[in-house]
């Protein structure tokens, strides 16, 4: 069985449209309704002055008196009447004694006939004005006496009929459907643009569409992780997702829509990219505390109405990223090692085999002892688990690339003195980084070394890393920690930014990393210190018996 179609919902500016020419249809009905009530009453009010003027005028008149006082006053005030009548535009006139005795009328047959109307009034000496059906019709009119010596002598009425009235209303009210017909086309017309208009801001699409579409829109701003921030033309926050917030460090409770981009407090590189021009697609950037991944889009219809950025958190993935390295560094130095300890296998072998046991014997051991010796020398500095690995596998990295790798005498840091709140994941970014930047900046120097020492005092823990390598401008003492900067003048991508991923590292533990120039062997330090809870760590003294 097929269902039937439904129609669908007209649009909300179809919907505005009929309510705006529904609303203009009553009001301009409403203004001729009024105006012809208005008019008609005004008509009847004129009718009412000019019937009383034109009444009262005759009564004054010296020759009217005059033609009562004579035997047939008929004969004088008829032809009177008739051109009084005509002149002043009312209907008829009619002059008649005080009992109401017509002497003239507009059909003569009516003459010598009474008065069809009240007229006591006008006997006592009262002008009055009233709306009868006499023999003409229905008809505005007005009697007052004629005064001759203080007496009454006969009376006068003019009028105009009601439908000559109402002639003079139908004039006005054709010329006012006029007027309220081209109202209402206008009307129509304006609201038809406005509505055209509104149809394409809101596709024409009706309000439970746009309900629909908002409700929408908002369950995806707070379900999205990603951040999203739109910028109006004035590159100022229009909306920010919870996600933006998040990434961009921007409490929830802080008003941040309308005001400019460059007042968020962002690092100077990544406003600059939001406040480009044009597009940027997959850009790394670092703040305080994550690596994101910058994508922008203008948003343009004619001319530029503002900025679309997404932003993408890859602080963990940069760092996997950076372990990734590490192991691959391990792979080539155990691979390294694989091919040595092949070559010094094959020399043993060979001895053997001329006979020479007891050299065969002696030089396996000095390699047995040289790499445990290096082992002890580590583990006995440095007892944790995690950073005495870290620091075997970066001594062989370093060697590979003739540079010396030492752990510093001074070094003391047994097991299970860091606290759980750091974790080991962290301490391999931060010291890892140190590491790789120093053995980079030693490489190619004369005497080329790099020296850890790390240990835990009462101020905290402590790593330390110095390098016999150019050092560090002064200038540059904080835009090393940027991502992106480095001294070499060529180099892969990610360079720059082992540094920054540290100092992210270093900051979400509330420490301190600070770097500075060797006064002793010219090359850069790289200072590292750590809050711990002294009181369950149990940590050891600085090393001369001092605090660090």
């Amino acid at each position: 069985m097929r269902l039937p179609v439904l129609p669908r919902p007209r649009s909300l500016a179809g919907q505005l449209f009929a309510m705006q020419a529904v609303l203009i249809a009553a009001v301009v009905a409403g203004c001729a309704l009024f105006t012809y009530v208005s008019d008609r009453r005004q008509a009847e009010d004129a009718a009412v002055r000019q019937v009383t003027a034109v009444a009262r005028s005759i009564a004054d008149a010296p020759s009217v008196r005059a033609a009562i006082r004579t035997p047939d006053p008929s004969a004088a005030l008829e032809p009177y009447a008739l051109r009084v009548g005509r002149d002043s535009g009312v209907d008829f006139v009619t002059i008649m004694n005080p009992e109401g005795i017509r002497w003239t009328h507009p059909d003569r047959e009516q003459i010598g006939r009474r008065f069809l109307g009240r007229i006591d009034p006008a006997r006592h000496g009262h002008t009055f004005t009233e709306t009868y059906t006499g023999t003409l019709g229905p008809s505005v009119r007005a009697v007052t006496p004629i005064e001759d010596d203080g007496r009454i002598t006969g009376l006068v009425s003019a009028g105009i009929k009601v439908e000559a009235i109402s002639a003079r209303v139908q004039d006005q009210v054709a010329a006012l459907l006029g007027v309220a017909g081209v109202a209402l086309l206008l009307g129509a017309v304006g609201t038809y643009v406005v509505n055209a208009r509104l149809r394409r801001h809101t596709h024409n699409m009706n309000a439970a569409e746009l309900s629909r579409m908002h409700d929408y829109h908002q369950a995806a701003l707070h379900a999205v992780r990603e951040g999203l921030l739109m910028l109006d033309g004035q590159y100022r926050v229009a909306l920010i997702n919870d996600g933006g917030r998040e990434l961009l460090g921007v409490g929830a409770e802080e008003d941040v829509v309308g005001r400019s981009v460059a007042d968020l407090g962002l690092p100077a590189a990544l406003t600059g990219a939001l406040l480009a021009s044009e597009p940027r697609v997959d850009e790394v950037h670092a703040t305080a505390s994550r690596i994101l991944v910058v994508n922008t889009s203008p948003v343009s219809g004619g001319e530029r109405r503002g900025t679309v950025a997404t932003l993408r958190d890859v602080t963990e993935l940069q760092s996997l990223t950076g372990e990734l390295d590490s192991e691959r560094g391990f792979t080539q130095a155990l691979r390294s090692q694989a091919h040595e300890a092949a070559n010094r296998l094959h020399t043993v072998v060979s001895l053997i085999e001329l006979g020479r046991s007891e050299e065969a014997v002696e030089f396996a051991t000095a390699e047995l002892e040289l790499a445990q010796a290096l082992t002890d020398r580590v583990v006995a500095a440095v007892g944790e688990p995690v950073l005495a690995a870290l620091l075997l596998g970066k001594t062989a990295q370093a060697n590979e690339r003739g540079v010396e790798l030492v752990v510093s005498p001074d070094s003391r840091l047994d097991d299970g003195l860091l606290p759980e709140d750091i974790p080991a994941r962290d301490l391999v970014t931060i010291l890892g980084n140190l590491i790789d930047n120093a053995v980079d900046a030693a490489q190619g120097s004369a005497g080329a070394r790099v020296t850890v020492t790390a240990y835990a005092a009462e101020a905290g823990l402590v790593l330390r890393v110095t390098d016999t390598g150019p050092g560090v401008d002064p200038a540059h003492a904080d835009l090393v920690f940027q991502r992106g900067f480095s001294t070499k003048p060529a180099g892969p991508a990610g360079r720059g930014l082992g540094l920054a991923l540290a100092r992210q590292a270093v900051h979400r533990h509330a420490g301190v990393l600070t770097v500075e120039s060797d006064d002793d062997g010219g090359g850069a330090v790289f200072e590292v210190r750590l809050p711990l809870d002294t009181a369950t760590t149990g940590a050891a003294p600085a090393p001369g018996g001092g605090a660090p």
